[in-house]
């Protein structure tokens, strides 16, 4: 089950007024979200979010296609809010309303992850197994 994370660039000196953001933040309607035909693409597993100075990171962790959380998230009034909210601590501003140009920030904010490892590929587990 994978993470991902999306990175914000925030205007340094506003760290309570955004976690109070996110402090009041609508979680999505559903944790299941669906491919572009319909069918069924995977699950939201959990979220968190880390503030440091002027940058922001959002860490999903989720199984399924990522490329369809993006268009989950975007789909979400909540995260519009969230947006709206975030808008005048951003660094630099960013179009987000429509639910295309959300997606396409979702997948250029995302990092790059460079490692993954969790408990089921500790060498310890496939040892005992």
């Amino acid at each position: 089950m994978p993470y991902a994370a999306i990175t914000y660039r925030v205007k340094p000196g506003h760290e309570e007024e955004i976690a109070e953001i996110f402090a009041g933040f609508r979680r999505v309607d559903r944790p299941e979200f669906d491919g572009e035909s319909g069918e069924r693409a995977g699950r939201l597993l959990g979220t968190a979010v880390f503030l440091k100075d002027d940058v922001l990171v959002r860490v999903i962790h989720y199984e399924g296609d990522f490329s369809a959380v993006g268009r989950h998230m975007a789909a979400q009034q909540g995260v519009h809010l969230l947006e709206e909210k975030l808008a005048p601590y951003l660094a630099e501003a960013r179009d987000t309303r429509s639910e295309r140009d959300f997606a396409a920030y979702f997948r250029e904010a995302t990092m790059r992850s460079i490692a993954q490892l969790t408990v089921d590929t500790h060498p310890a587990a496939t040892r005992a197994s």
